[in-house]
């Protein structure tokens, strides 16, 4: 019997190494340092515009410039998305958990597609009704400031490319990605995570007037239940990228018939 034969020893089956993400608190100071990334690589581009531009006007004045100009801000929310996937990628390293696999970097089905246009646009057309409703713009402001600055300058299509692409890519990882794995994985669960991470993300849209963080923790919601039961950010970063190219259009639309 090759068993008990001490020149045929019995072969030993190892265990896979057990996969692990940061906790709670882990989840949030890597959070932090993400968020700390996105903002350098954005005010990054927002410094040198207005060292550019601050030749012969005031520091504020420059500051203003900056902030209101279309491309300026375009190149801004672009260069965040290498900044926040280099430090998600550092925080992950440290984990046995490989990087696509962590954030959910897989794609689903068509049904669940279907079911989160059909969902998203429920949503928007819920807040659009309310606006109508109660008389409140259905655009921000500063959307409207920003197209028009960014079409003015030549800039429009690159301002397209950042809301809609970059900046869907660079907050679905952040939040649906890095911070909902990490907190789903605690007691929370996937509705305290879902929750949480939505309050995460609403507070990235500081631009925003109060109703507007209504409607972006709403959708944050939404986006956030997709994430639980597709395990796909693909799927939120599709819809997301579509919200806001919905949002850009409409803008466009009220910038030139209103």
């Amino acid at each position: 019997m090759d068993s008990l034969n001490p020149e045929n020893p019995p072969a030993v089956v190892e265990s896979p190494p057990k996969r692990r993400v940061w906790r709670f608190w882990g989840t949030a100071l890597w959070g932090v340092f993400a968020f700390a990334a996105m903002f350098v690589g954005q005010i990054t581009v927002v410094g040198y515009v207005v060292l550019r531009k601050g030749a012969g006007i005031s520091f504020e004045e420059a500051i203003r410039a900056a902030a209101s100009d279309g491309t300026t801000i375009a190149m801004s929310v672009i260069m965040g998305l290498p900044a926040v996937v280099a430090a998600l990628w550092l925080a992950i390293r440290f984990t046995a958990t490989p990087f696509g696999d962590y954030l959910a970097l897989r794609w689903t089905s068509w049904k669940n597609f279907l079911i989160g246009v059909i969902g998203l646009v429920s949503v928007l057309v819920a807040w659009e009704l309310l606006s109508d409703l109660i008389g409140h713009e259905s655009s921000p402001g500063f959307m409207s400031d920003v197209v028009k600055s960014a079409h003015g300058g030549g800039g429009l299509w690159l301002l397209m490319f950042a809301f809609c692409v970059a900046a869907p890519i660079s907050e679905e990882f952040f939040a649906r990605g890095f911070l909902y794995r990490g907190w789903s994985e605690t007691p929370l669960g996937p509705v305290g995570a879902t929750i949480l991470s939505s309050l995460a993300w609403t507070s990235l849209h500081l631009q925003y007037q109060w109703y507007f963080f209504a409607e972006v923790f709403t959708l944050g919601l939404w986006f956030g239940y997709l994430r639980y039961r597709s395990g796909s950010i693909w799927l939120t970063i599709v819809l997301h990228g579509l919200n806001n190219l919905g949002a850009v259009l409409q803008t466009i639309w009220l910038v030139r018939h209103g």
